[in-house]
Formats: C-alpha cells, sequence, structure tokens
C-alpha cells in the first residue's frame, strides 16, 4: 500500500516536472533571435555577427574563436538603431541623452561607454547637437560624460 503510493506521488512529480519542463523551452527559445529574423517594421532583429553591418550599431560583445584563423576575437551583437536602445555607438540620425561606463562595448578589454539612444527632435535634451538642429538651452551635467566629469547638455530645437 504504502509503495502504491509513493510510485504514484513519484509518478505525478515526474509529470509535473516534464509539464513544467515543456513550458519553459519556449520562453528559452526565443530569448535570442534567430540570424536574419526579422521585426514588424521588416529590419534584420538582433544577431551575433563578426562584424557590424553598415546602418547597424552593436549592444554587447564577447570574445570567440568564430571570427578568425586563430586566436580569439570580438564578436558583436549587431541590432538597427533605435530610440530608446543602448548602445556601444551612436549611428547616423540619432544622438544620445544619457551615457554609462560598462564592459558591455569592450573589444579589447576595460570599460567603454555607452549610450542612450534618442531621435532627435524639439524638445529633446540631448548630448549632441545633430544636423538640422539648434539648441535654446543648456545644462552642466554627468549624463553626458564619456570620461569623467561634467559635459553640457543641450535642449535641441528643429530648424
Amino acid at each position: 500500500m504504502i509503495r502504491s503510493k509513493l510510485r504514484t506521488l513519484l509518478l505525478g512529480g515526474g509529470s509535473a516536472a516534464v509539464m513544467l519542463a515543456t513550458a519553459l523551452v519556449p520562453a528559452t527559445a526565443s530569448a535570442s533571435p534567430a540570424p536574419g529574423a526579422r521585426d514588424a517594421a521588416g529590419t534584420a532583429a538582433g544577431f551575433w555577427a563578426c562584424t557590424v553591418p553598415p546602418g547597424y550599431t552593436f549592444t554587447s560583445t564577447q570574445q570567440t574563436l568564430n571570427c578568425g584563423d586563430s586566436g580569439f576575437r570580438t564578436y558583436y551583437f549587431v541590432q538597427p538603431p533605435a530610440d530608446g536602445l543602448w548602445a556601444c555607438t551612436v549611428g547616423d540620425g540619432f544622438t544620445y541623452s544619457s551615457t554609462q561606463n560598462t564592459l558591455d562595448c569592450s573589444t579589447g578589454g576595460g570599460f567603454r561607454t555607452k549610450y542612450l539612444l534618442r531621435t532627435p527632435k524639439t524638445g529633446l535634451w540631448a548630448c549632441t547637437v545633430p544636423s538640422g538642429f539648434t539648441y535654446t538651452s543648456t545644462q552642466s551635467t554627468l549624463d553626458c560624460s564619456t570620461s569623467g566629469g561634467f559635459r553640457t547638455k543641450y535642449l535641441l530645437r528643429a530648424f
């Protein structure tokens, strides 16, 4: 009798574990987009690559043996620049409103600057004044620092 109840409990627990594992597999599989995947706008979603294609930025790096004949090389997680994306480079048509010092963007060791990308528009406080814009006010801030210390932030106005 005790063996029968124990067997029933073990089988029930095993079934629950299998169902839980099955439920988690799709969530795990979708965590990193497949190479060549497209977003709703038809733009390639983020993917790992040995180089950064024109028009893309990268948001993370890692060292790999996949990108060269011998030794470790930098592997980049590349994706199209977008408003609100923390990226390692600032692409054409974008400015940035904040920075952080991080190892995410390192290509040879050490800390690098990561930028909060923003689409320029009137009324945006930005760290640079992009082409087609002027500014109507400034403030001294640490938000834009790329090497420590205060930097100027600009209130943008399109002209």
